[in-house]
């Protein structure tokens, strides 16, 4: 009787083991939609856009330090070209 009871009762616990061990399958992945791939479409599109503003932004900025520095160039030779005059004058004059 006792080799029945220990039978049984592994024959339970095996079937208790094999009943808990289920496979879980991945969940399935979404195929993207035509609105994702719009949205993507929509997301480079802006991206690329925003690195061509960034460009035009740098260019613009550069530009405008050259001008800058040539207007700056341009008063510094006309300044020293009024004191160059002074200098003249006051040595011949008074």
């Amino acid at each position: 009787m006792n080799r029945l009871h220990l039978a049984t009762l592994l024959l339970a616990a095996a079937a208790l083991t094999a009943c808990g061990k289920k496979e879980e399958l991945p969940a399935p992945t979404p195929a993207p939609t035509p609105v994702a791939d719009a949205a993507s479409a929509a997301v480079t599109e802006s991206v690329e856009a925003a690195k061509a503003i960034g460009d035009a932004a740098s260019a613009a900025a550069i530009a405008a330090g050259d001008a800058a520095s040539a207007a700056v160039g341009a008063a510094v030779d006309t300044a020293k070209g009024a004191v160059a005059t002074v200098k003249k004058e006051k040595k011949g004059g008074c």
